[in-house]
């Protein structure tokens, strides 16, 4: 047999181990072993595969650049939070090939392809864990522990008679065809025919007439009706004789309903769909709490990892600490912490390398103040050379005025920081104006700047330093044009002499305790001025804090743990979904009025429409995966939560009955409704759980989207996991009905 590619498997510096990596004839699994032993060490499919990474792009690879070309270098990343695998290869051709071979496995192909290909993916795994003796074909014992593997509890006269009907044969085992045909039976969607039986006059086919019909009662299509119907025959049919008669089968049917158009999430709005040229401070932003760490606030680890992640998940701010480090080279890490610590340098290349992937601006948090920047002449040097010479075109491009608009600010980062003199005095010239002390000091932080202003007074030589700083520290301070970062002091204080190039930030209690006290004047607030909220100091964990009460009076910048997993990112996810994933949502019109009434613990302050109502029936599910350390065997009792996140009024819960052993087709067929008071703010979270009477349900898979972004009909929800990443095939098949 074939050994495969030898390559090396890098996980630090001094671990370098040799490894033979091969991809299956399946095209679909990569296996790689042990040179020494010949022991296959592990596996994994490239449904797994996120994507692939060319030279130094990690920093064990990049530990390693005056040693290996990055011509030889290259990075396999995972969904979820699976480690990165870094390889080197034996020459520059062997990484291209590799690399480009993988890529084409991976990229992105039209949804009928990719729908197929995943069904076919999901046929053939399953296959190659049930046929236990590696024959290539499956006896019925092999059959009946492939459906408990699959969440079926299934009654064994009913699995003999799917069994013996797919083998042709009569061999008594089923291969290739014969276990495609058996899997179709066992998929057959009696949900779904009966829907199409309901619109199809023969319950054969829909013709183009009775496929507009559909489109318009159930999926409330009222524009384009007939061209959308041709356009979906034409993606979705599979028969060209059908598709040559303008009419859709039952498996058409079926590929459109699990296709984006069949999806619950408007597909209009999964592009650019908002208006992009309003202020800044219009906008809710994707926003991250200490980019850099992968773990807890006390001993996790660095990474440009974390920024790499955040960048690509659309985040638009971004956090560095930046401190002293080793031979005059500046390090990210958490100050007065064990995190480990990463080269400034690293940071900003890889900022250089993904933040201009697309044209919207991103803020740039750097922590500590410009006088706080680095502790020596040479490192703060360092930091003002590294952030000019980087950038989407080698340049940082910084505004010189406040903008207008948030078009004005395309391709710009916007640095974030503690500023010396006022902003006029940059505009005109330099000003002697104290640096502000913003709200989210650390005080360990404010005490090691007080005691190196004390140490460095205390000598002429500390004096000259202390200049020298200074000097480059206003160098820095001007770079910071619209996102000046000043104390706040109460409303009031703000409206009088605050402007909005500024931005306070403040802890998630002090919030919560002005939403409590204040909502209507908060709101009014985030209409013209930025507001920055971070977690409390006590979440070491890295645990999160309930965004949308923050993003109920128009807090714009609402930083969390991306690193940490759960109803919070979920959410987070879920508004940041629609417009491109841009990191950039506009905030609803009684939001953006300097003089709005609107309250959220007050639904009846926000001008416009009533209260709608939205009405869900949850209809069934499909090959829902198993609990992650389940027991061999053990079938999930599903049930579906639908969870309404909004203002207070709007705050709601529902949940269907659990069925029992079946996590592969469960059919529920109940319906929830929910009073939406303030629907612009509204999210939906569809969590699917393991029932568990005498513990808490486990986690299966979520769905969340903002309620403007749902599509009302016959729909499927795609179901993702703890991680945010798809789980396919998992899915809910749901009705939707909004009215007023």
């Amino acid at each position: 047999m074939q050994q495969g590619t030898l390559m090396r498997k890098v996980k630090s510096k001094s671990w370098k181990k040799q490894r033979y990596f091969k991809l299956q004839d399946d095209c679909m699994t990569i296996w790689y072993q042990s040179k020494k032993t010949g022991k296959i060490e592990s596996a994994f499919s490239i449904s797994d595969v996120e994507t692939v990474r060319e030279g130094h792009q990690s920093e064990v690879l990049q530990s390693l650049a005056e040693e290996f070309p990055p011509e030889r270098c290259f990075t396999i990343v995972f969904y979820g939070r699976r480690s990165n695998l870094d390889l080197i290869a034996g020459s520059a051709e062997e990484a291209q090939c590799w690399v480009q071979g993988l890529r084409q496995l991976i990229e992105p192909r039209s949804f009928p392809l990719t729908f197929a290909l995943v069904s076919c993916t999901w046929i053939r795994d399953w296959f190659q864990k049930a046929d236990k003796n590696k024959d290539g074909r499956m006896n019925f014992k092999e059959v009946q522990r492939l459906l408990k593997m699959m969440n079926v509890d299934m009654n064994e006269d009913h699995a003999l008679r799917l069994f013996q009907a797919a083998d042709k044969s009569e061999s008594g085992t089923l291969e290739g065809e014969e276990f495609v045909l058996f899997y179709k039976a066992l998929t057959q969607r009696e949900e779904v025919l009966s829907l199409f039986q309901d619109f199809s006059e023969d319950g054969k086919k829909l013709t183009l007439l009775e496929l507009v019909d559909f489109l318009r009662e159930e999926q409330l299509e009222d524009e384009g009706t007939e061209e959308l119907a041709m356009e979906l025959i034409d993606k979705y049919e599979p028969s060209e004789t059908a598709r040559a008669r303008h009419v859709l089968s039952a498996d058409g049917f079926l590929m459109y309903l699990c296709s984006p158009e069949g999806s619950i999430f408007n597909p209009r709005h999964r592009a650019l769909w908002q208006d992009m040229s309003q202020p800044l401070c219009h906008y809710f932003i994707s926003s991250s709490h200490n980019t850099y760490l992968m773990e807890d606030q006390i001993r996790g680890q660095s990474s440009i990892e974390g920024y790499i992640r955040a960048l690509k998940r659309g985040c638009r701010c971004l956090e560095v600490d930046c401190w002293d480090g080793p031979n005059g080279e500046p390090m990210v890490y958490h100050g007065h912490t064990f995190t480990s610590k990463i080269p400034f340098r690293e940071v900003v290349s890889t900022l250089g390398k993904y933040a201009f992937k697309v044209g919207h601006p991103w803020v740039l948090g750097v922590m500590g103040g410009p006088q706080q920047v680095g502790g020596t002449r040479l490192q703060l040097r360092a930091v003002m050379e590294d952030s000019r010479s980087h950038g989407g075109d080698g340049s940082l491009k910084v505004p010189t005025s406040p903008p207008a608009t948030r078009q004005e600010l395309k391709h710009k980062i916007l640095l974030k920081g503690k500023k010396i003199g006022r902003l006029e005095d940059t505009l005109d010239g330099p000003g002697d104006e104290a640096p502000d002390v913003s709200d989210d000091d650390n005080g360990a932080e404010a005490e090691e700047e007080r005691r190196r202003a004390k140490v460095d007074g205390g000598t002429q030589h500390g004096s000259a330093l202390q200049k020298d700083k200074e000097t480059l520290a206003q160098a820095l301070s001007d770079c910071v044009v619209y996102c000046k970062s000043v104390s706040f002091r109460g409303f009031q204080e703000a409206r009088s002499h605050s402007r909005p190039s500024e931005i306070s930030s403040l802890a998630e209690a002090k919030a919560r305790k002005l939403i409590r006290d204040a909502g209507n004047e908060f709101v009014r607030h985030n209409a013209w001025q930025l507001t920055r909220i971070y977690p409390s100091g006590m979440r070491t964990d890295s645990s999160n804090y309930n965004p949308q009460e923050m993003w109920n009076v128009g807090c714009q910048i609402v930083a969390l743990n991306f690193q940490t997993a759960g109803m919070e990112m979920d959410l987070c996810d879920g508004l940041f979904s629609q417009n491109g994933c841009c990191g950039y949502v506009l905030k609803p019109p009684f939001m953006r009025d300097e003089e709005t009434l609107f309250n959220p613990s007050d639904p009846s302050s926000r001008e416009g429409p009533g209260p709608v109502t939205l009405t869900i029936q949850v209809i069934s599910g499909q090959q829902l995966p198993k609990v992650a350390n389940s027991k061999d065997g053990a079938i999930i009792d599903p049930l579906v939560r639908v969870e309404i996140h909004g203002v207070p009024a709007d705050q709601a819960h529902q949940e269907t009955k659990y069925i029992e052993n079946n996590g592969f087709n469960p059919r529920w067929d109940e319906t929830l409704q929910f009073q939406l008071h303030v629907p612009e703010l509204a999210l939906v979270r569809f969590v699917v759980e393991d029932y568990d009477k005498t513990s808490r349900n486990d986690f299966v898979g979520q769905y969340t989207l903002a309620f403007a972004n749902i599509k009302p009909g016959y729909r499927h929800i795609h179901l993702l996991s703890k991680d945010g990443t798809s789980i396919p095939p998992s899915s809910l098949f749901v009705h939707i009905r909004i009215t007023e």
